[in-house]
């Protein structure tokens, strides 16, 4: 989500943008809670290189309002296809 708006703001329209979660469980008291998410995103992005890519997806990581939410570790592996 924060990634799609800083492609917008950024002036770039993504063809496509997949992600999948693998998110880790561990137990808490009687129930679970999310201890880390690693992230694989993948994206079509005309007129974008790599290099910026990475630090546009870099700083939708670091500024996300789920993984706050979530206060777990989240990784990020981000490329263009």
């Amino acid at each position: 989500m924060a990634l799609a708006f800083g492609l917008q703001a950024g002036g770039y329209t993504p063809t496509e943008l997949t992600t999948e979660a693998a998110v880790t469980l561990e137990a808490e008291g009687q129930g679970f809670r999310i201890k880390s998410s690693a992230l694989t995103l993948r994206a079509q992005v005309p007129n974008l290189d790599q290099a910026a890519f990475t630090r546009m997806a870099s700083d939708a990581e670091k500024n996300c309002p789920v993984s706050k939410v979530l206060n777990a570790t989240i990784t990020l592996d981000a490329k263009l296809i």
